[in-house]
């Protein structure tokens, strides 16, 4: 038995898209992040901090999204997500799949928020240096661990393809060229396609569209 615990147009989208990648079975478990008064506490004693994703597997809790994304690619190998401990690939896999998690995305929300600091001042350091690591990554590997498509992509991946559209991470041509080449993938595809329809489902995505909607 997999569950997993979402919330559409989050962070757990990498994990939702994992697992079309995967092909594997699971039980989506709604948890409302957006509601008045917040997520109920009882989430609680899945995720410490109410946040999304989260995955119970045979009644284990597996929490932050490198961790769920490397354990369902070791879980489920058939797929062949997960370069082998031996491979070569492994490394990269690895590094950025922590990555995204420990420094691209706190960077971005930094960023976001306005946050003046110098390297020293936060583990993930500057913005700069992110954004010119990461350029220079794609320039030189069409996917995160290499020359082929991992579970590590449905993070990096993810991150760029969003931060990108909201204008947080430059549009520079090694980035544009990443996210078409994951964007043209049908399991990205599908899951866009339903995490967009649940986010609608929503009330506080249908009153913001009709705020949108109003205003136009």
């Amino acid at each position: 038995m997999l569950k997993f615990y979402h919330a559409p147009f989050s962070r757990a989208f990498g994990v939702f898209w994992l697992l079309e990648e995967l092909g594997v079975d699971f039980d989506r478990v709604q948890i409302d992040i957006r509601a008045d008064g917040g997520t109920d506490e009882t989430y609680r004693k899945i995720q410490p901090n109410k946040k999304v994703p989260a995955i119970e597997h045979n009644g284990v809790v597996i929490t932050e999204r490198a961790a769920i994304t490397i354990y369902l690619a070791d879980t489920f190998p058939e797929a062949g997500l997960a370069p082998a401990i031996d491979d070569p690939m492994r490394s990269a896999y690895l590094t950025w799949n922590v990555f995204s998690d420990s420094v691209f995305d706190p960077v971005l929300c930094a960023k976001a928020h306005g946050l003046s600091y110098v390297s020293n001042d936060y583990p993930f350091g500057l913005y700069e240096d992110m954004v010119a690591n990461v350029e220079r990554h794609l320039n030189e590997n069409d996917y995160a661990a290499g020359d082929r498509f991992t579970a590590a992509d449905t993070q990096l991946g993810a991150a760029v393809i969003y931060t990108m559209d909201f204008k947080l991470l430059p549009e520079r041509p090694a980035f544009k060229r990443y996210a078409e080449r994951l964007e043209a993938r049908p399991a990205y595809q599908k899951t866009s396609k339903r995490d967009y329809e649940l986010a609608m489902a929503l009330p506080f995505f249908q009153e913001q569209a009709a705020g949108e909607n109003a205003g136009a």
